[in-house]
């Protein structure tokens, strides 16, 4: 959605910033993690708000005008005092914290985490860190008995209990994607399926069934990496999601990646946690994930697969 008329966004900001670095609607796009309409959107608010043209759309590649070379100078400046100012106030809020219990699904281990653990230890260099990750319904119970502090999971299917108590902060959406062997007819195939002891699986589980679909079936697997190394060796196909492939990343080439051949479904990711807890400091971690995610696992999927602009995108 557009900024009012005359109100300068740090979100516009950050998004003239990013189109002027890429040169490129689509490429500024892709690093943000939203859909091109939504960057150009809030350019023609920024200029609005500011009574000129900032950038040379009609050129290739996109460059600033004499305007918006003068305000990119202030707009960086302005970017980084608000990142400061976040910083310092959520240290200063939340100095007496001595112990964060962070639960994270499996599937950002290998680089989110840990980027994100870094980040919040800077921001909070008196307070000790406990990371459990695990399937989201085990983490979202653990939340749910205080056993852990945040909780970054899978959202439930809407017809469970809602989240009394909590605030959730939502961060992803994702589609079901249908995995295949290079170059294979899912049709001549049997089908791999996602586990039902996990919550992904029983989402596809409950998907099949409202479309009236029962695949033959061999495997029942609870990994990302067995599922996608037999997919890789001809031994079916299987309903995942992009986190599969970021996660287990050196199948990412030895398979194709399709739109499912019946109704399309997502899941969305969330950060939870218990209300009012730890003031503003779930907020501040569901930002930074937001910009982990976006640089971390949108961009390069969009690089490897652009038709999935639009389906793979970050809450807003």
């Amino acid at each position: 959605m557009a900024e009012p008329e005359g109100r300068v966004s740090l979100w516009g900001i950050e998004v003239f910033l990013t189109t002027a670095e890429e040169g490129a609607i689509s490429a500024a796009a892709r690093r943000l993690g939203v859909s091109p309409s939504a960057v150009s959107q809030q350019i023609s608010a920024l200029e609005v708000a500011l009574g000129a043209t900032l950038l040379d759309r009609g050129a290739r590649p996109v460059r600033t005008t004499p305007a918006g070379a003068m305000f990119r100078r202030h707009a960086q400046t302005m970017l980084n005092a608000a990142q400061e100012a976040r910083a310092e106030l959520a240290r200063a809020d939340l100095a007496g914290l001595t112990t964060l219990r962070l639960g994270m699904i499996e599937d950002f281990e290998a680089d989110v985490t840990p980027r994100l653990l870094s980040g919040l230890a800077t921001d909070l260099p008196g307070c000790r860190f406990l990371l459990d990750t695990g399937p989201s319904h085990r983490l979202l119970d653990q939340l749910e008995t205080r056993a852990l502090d945040l909780v970054v999971a899978a959202d439930l299917p809407a017809d469970s209990p809602g989240p009394d108590g909590r605030e959730v902060h939502a961060l992803l959406t994702e589609p079901f994607l249908a995995v295949v062997p290079r170059g294979a007819d899912p049709a001549t195939l049997p089908m791999i399926h996602h586990s039902a002891r996990l919550l992904m699986g029983r989402q596809i589980a409950a998907h099949l069934a409202r479309e009236g679909i029962a695949p033959a079936a061999r495997f029942e697997l609870d990994s990302y990496h067995a599922i996608l190394s037999l997919v890789a060796a001809g031994e079916g196909w299987a309903i995942l999601t992009p986190l599969a492939l970021h996660r287990a990343r050196r199948f990412r080439h030895e398979v194709d990646l399709r739109p499912l051949p019946f109704a399309p479904f997502s899941r969305s990711l969330s950060l939870s946690a218990r209300a009012g807890v730890l003031r503003d400091l779930p907020g501040l971690v569901a930002v930074r994930l937001r910009q982990l995610i976006g640089a971390e696992v949108i961009g390069p999927a969009l690089r490897d697969w652009p038709w999935l602009e639009g389906r793979l995108t970050l809450a807003p």
